[in-house]
């Protein structure tokens, strides 16, 4: 099933409309990863070389995002984005009236899901990524930087007035709340990044009742990002994990193990890690 569903996934993203949100940089040709991780800081730079100014970034954190997603729903946005009527026949039967069992020593019951996208199919994170194609920055001062979904909101802001940003976020919570999708505020983390030597206290955003935690550093698509927009705290971080990782190289090197299996470790293990390196040099 798993090699259908990959043809059914190619078939879907070489047919999508290029004018999809460019700031969704999940199957979108051209854009990956670094992509998304570079251009918060690269927006953030810009507007602060402007005369007060700072910038308060919202990182999302969705309660089991993949479980909130309702088929008929889906389908109903896939057809807005010209996704054939025979594909979303097939995608809504694939989803719908799956039979599910669990198996913990002994094997529970067959229960009917007519609800999520299931975890684990190859299809999911598209499918998941084209529900949220119509989450765009209202305000032009906003952008909101999607990656599946791994979320952030970047509000520019000059002279004080946050109202953008502020009501950007009340938007978003709307949309939320219309895509059945459920904010996790006590894991949803907040960054401001002000240059200025004398700034005031900026007001916390409220989500639903309750402060959205204002951070120094979090981390977003497994880098860190920082309210002073430097490298130093990810960089430390890699230093750390690279120095673990070339322990174990050591170890596979001293096996005697065939040259294939040392390359495949080193590519997936390390080599990873340097291409986070080149992304914070470029």
């Amino acid at each position: 099933m798993k090699c259908f569903e990959r043809l059914v996934k190619a078939h879907i993203t070489s047919s999508l409309p290029t004018t999809l949100d460019p700031y969704q940089f999940a199957y979108h040709p051209k854009h990956s990863t670094d992509d998304a991780i570079a251009i918060a800081p690269q927006l953030c730079l810009a507007h602060l070389e402007n005369k007060n100014s700072h910038v308060r970034m919202l990182f999302i954190d969705f309660s089991s995002a993949f479980n909130a997603v309702f088929p008929h729903h889906l389908v109903n946005k896939l057809s807005e984005i010209g996704i054939s009527t025979s594909l979303c026949n097939w995608l809504l039967d694939f989803l719908t009236n799956r039979p599910q069992t669990e198996s913990v020593s002994k094997t529970s019951e067959t229960t009917i899901i007519n609800a999520r996208v299931p975890q684990g199919c190859v299809l999911s994170p598209l499918l998941f990524t084209l529900m949220t194609h119509d989450c765009c920055a209202r305000f032009t001062s906003n952008h909101i930087i999607k990656f599946v979904d791994d979320t952030t909101v970047v509000g520019l802001i000059s002279n004080e007035d946050d109202l953008a940003y502020r009501e950007e976020v009340y938007q978003l919570i709307n949309w939320c709340n219309r895509n059945n999708l459920q904010l996790n505020v006590n894991k949803t983390k907040e960054i401001t990044v002000d240059f200025r030597k004398q700034h005031p206290t900026h007001t916390p955003l409220t989500i639903n009742g309750s402060a959205v935690e204002s951070v120094k550093s979090t981390t977003f698509l497994g880098v860190h990002i920082t309210d002073d927009l430097t490298w130093t705290t990810n960089t430390t971080s890699l230093v750390k994990k690279a120095q673990t990782r070339l322990h174990f190289l050591r170890r596979v090197r001293r096996a005697d193990l065939p040259t294939s299996a040392f390359t495949t470790f080193y590519r997936g293990v390390i080599d990873s890690i340097l291409n986070i390196f080149k992304i914070e040099m470029n």
